[in-house]
């Protein structure tokens, strides 16, 4: 009963930040101002956010999360695998490089990628030095995905170091005396065993990328909008609470099938997520 007791501020707390908050979402995403001011239940503003319009958009956002996030994988396993290598003496100091940025305003970090694509940045110069002339690095696709990468890709690294560097050395020998060579070791042993951390850094780049809207507004211009984009010019431009937050229930459904799945498969592999 006293355990019970002491849950109970926090219960609190999640119901007034979490629970009232999602509920006066749905009260707006499910309801319109009638011709006298009332709101009325209506599944209008549901029907016109699966219009092709805006479906294209989120179409958009799920492709440019995903190509990220597979980019974040690609970095962040042998990353994380050679950080956790016991061979590798200066693994903490590179972890703490790797964090340093993360204490960071999300913005500011942004900012650094403008003053480094632009057409007087550093990675021009370096262009320019090797005899590359005209090369548009800025407002565009590929500067809104590079901008993704470098900000979640800690969110990769982390979680799969944190698996890998509990894994027992034993087995990988154990795997090396029975004849399995270094690809059947890193294929029958350690990809399996780290598949907990692979699952974790997928969720923790996927979600807050596709949700994102200061990327792909500073890297992309006007010309690369995403659904967080939309929502946000649908709350502070429009001033279309109710179809804002209608967009907002789509993004939530969307965030919530990929978490069930994400579990699914963590949990078939041997792991919790959350």
């Amino acid at each position: 009963m006293k355990q019970r007791r002491y849950a109970v501020p926090y219960l609190v707390w999640m119901a007034m930040f979490i629970v009232v908050p999602l509920l006066i979402v749905l009260y707006y995403g499910l309801t319109v101002q009638g011709a006298d001011g009332s709101f009325v239940f209506s599944l209008e503003n549901i029907q016109k956010a699966f219009t092709p319009a805006y479906m294209k958009v989120l179409w958009r956002s799920i492709w440019m999360a995903g190509v990220a996030t597979i980019l974040c994988l690609l970095i962040g396993y042998p990353t994380a695998k050679i950080l956790a290598s016991r061979d590798f003496k200066k693994g903490s100091i590179v972890l703490i490089l790797i964090i340093i940025p993360m204490w960071m305003n999300f913005l500011l970090r942004t900012y650094a990628w403008i003053n480094l694509l632009n057409d007087n940045g550093l990675i021009q110069q370096i262009l320019h030095a090797v005899g590359i002339q005209d090369a548009k690095l800025l407002y565009n696709t590929g500067a809104v995905i590079v901008g993704l990468v470098y900000n979640f890709l800690p969110f990769m690294i982390l979680p799969i170091y944190s698996v890998m560097v509990k894994i027992e050395p034993h087995l990988i020998e154990a795997a090396e005396d029975l004849g399995a060579n270094n690809r059947t070791v890193f294929r029958r042993v350690i990809w399996p065993l780290s598949m907990p951390g692979v699952v974790s850094g997928v969720v923790m780049c996927f979600m807050p990328a596709v949700t994102t809207f200061a990327v792909s507004r500073l890297l992309g211009g006007s010309m690369f909008m995403m659904y967080g984009d939309l929502i946000e010019n649908q709350f502070y431009f429009m001033r279309d609470w109710h179809f804002g937050a209608t967009l907002s229930i789509v993004m939530m459904a969307l965030v919530l099938l990929s978490m069930l799945f994400f579990r699914r498969k963590g949990a078939k592999e041997g792991g919790l997520l959350f």
